[in-house]
């Protein structure tokens, strides 16, 4: 196959000229960080996910320590989570001076496998922590049995997972209502809506909702929007260590507008998802995500594991595509495998390894053209033809 001019890109973010305008509102207003379009993007998002309350913060990282700091999580607690995520879902425990107990996934869903929890539990856990990785919903009903035996909070990384949806039953609800005490999400560019980067913090605890309140602004006693409005002088008073954990008044104006895209952009990315799940299915090899009758996912990425009977392999694979103009990504991370979590030793998590170097992550995104993901798809249709 010639070298090809088309260039497709992984991701890319849905951002036009009412995100601009709404940016420019929050500059000309001279309240840029942490006022009135924060407040109201936090209500909004609320009532998208149906959640009580919801905080907006500076990334999801931030939402994550701060969730786990505000459930006392300490120096020698541990958290069970799955290493097969991204590096900041483990960093978020170590900032806490906890210890990640990592439990492998289910290959199936690129999640948490529950069945591996009661073995992980010890008398120092005080949490768990799974993740809804790429927007595939992890199996909360199951995780959470578990977690309510033994009186564990459940925090859930949903930094992929805006707009995806579990059964409960027989109804369908929000990731984000949350289901744990709380759950986290991302709006980096990566993410299926975005601010450029920033984090929300959804919980129905009052008193959770006032801790992350108070933490994300250096525990400061009297916020900035009180202080401006009093008619006499106050004070302020940091009665503990907080931290800088605020989100601008020009990233919530931009996100309350992609609040408003949303539906349309899930719509989209799931005809994308169900037209490469129709094409991969015919395709030896190439074996794409599982569609389960419980989840319904918002497909931040789309992963494809290539197996024995492609005859490329998936780092060949990943190449042939670039040559192509088609940028791809390796299978999600993992925390054990990297330099940083060494020190805890031999870890055996055969199917998160697995997963990271035989998945390969497809284009897909708000905006792809059918005939540039026409192209992706009779790229990998030839390239299974090589022998």
């Amino acid at each position: 196959m010639s070298t090809c001019l088309r260039k497709i890109p992984i991701a890319r973010p849905t951002l036009g000229d009412e995100e601009a305008d709404a940016a420019r509102r929050a500059i000309l207003s001279g309240w840029i960080t942490q006022g009135p379009e924060v407040a109201a993007f936090e209500e909004e998002f609320a009532a998208c996910v149906g959640a009580y309350h919801a905080c907006a913060v500076s990334s999801c990282t931030a939402a994550l320590h701060l969730a786990l700091h505000a459930l006392g999580v300490g120096p020698g607690d541990e958290v069970i989570t799955v290493s097969h995520s991204y590096i900041a879902t483990a960093n978020a425990v170590r900032y806490c001076g906890a210890t990640p107990v990592f439990v492998d996934i289910d290959p199936r869903t690129y999640n948490m496998d529950p069945s591996l929890l009661e073995g992980a539990i010890t008398p120092r856990t005080r949490a768990i922590m799974p993740v809804h990785q790429m927007g595939l919903p992890c199996d909360l009903p199951a995780i959470l049995k578990i977690a309510d035996e033994h009186g564990l909070p459940v925090v859930e990384d949903a930094a992929c997972a805006i707009g995806s949806e579990i059964r409960i039953g027989e109804r369908w609800e929000q990731i984000g209502k949350p289901h744990g005490v709380v759950a986290c999400f991302s709006f980096h560019p990566r993410k299926v809506i975005t601010t450029g980067d920033g984090g929300m913090l959804t919980t129905s605890d009052p008193a959770l909702d006032r801790k992350f309140r108070l933490l994300r602004q250096h525990a400061m006693s009297i916020p900035d929007t009180v202080r401006h409005a009093a008619r006499s002088v106050v004070f302020e008073e940091y009665p503990e260590v907080g931290y800088n954990y605020r989100m601008t008044d020009i990233q919530a104006a931009i996100g309350r507008v992609q609040l408003e895209r949303l539906p349309g952009i899930l719509t989209r990315r799931r005809n994308l998802a169900s037209r490469y799940y129709q094409a991969l299915t015919g395709i030896p090899g190439l074996n794409p995500p599982v569609n389960g009758p419980d989840w319904r996912p918002n497909h931040q990425s789309y992963p494809v594991r290539v197996t024995r009977d492609y005859p490329l392999g998936r780092d060949a694979l990943m190449q042939a595509l670039l040559e192509r103009g088609v940028s791809t990504r390796r299978g999600i991370m993992n925390s054990h495998q990297e330099p940083a979590y060494a020190g805890m030793g031999a870890l055996i998590l055969p199917h998160s390894e697995s997963a990271r170097d035989q998945a390969v992550l497809l284009p897909l995104y708000d905006g792809m053209a059918p005939e540039d993901q026409d192209y992706v798809i009779d790229c990998l249709s030839e390239l299974s033809a090589a022998r």
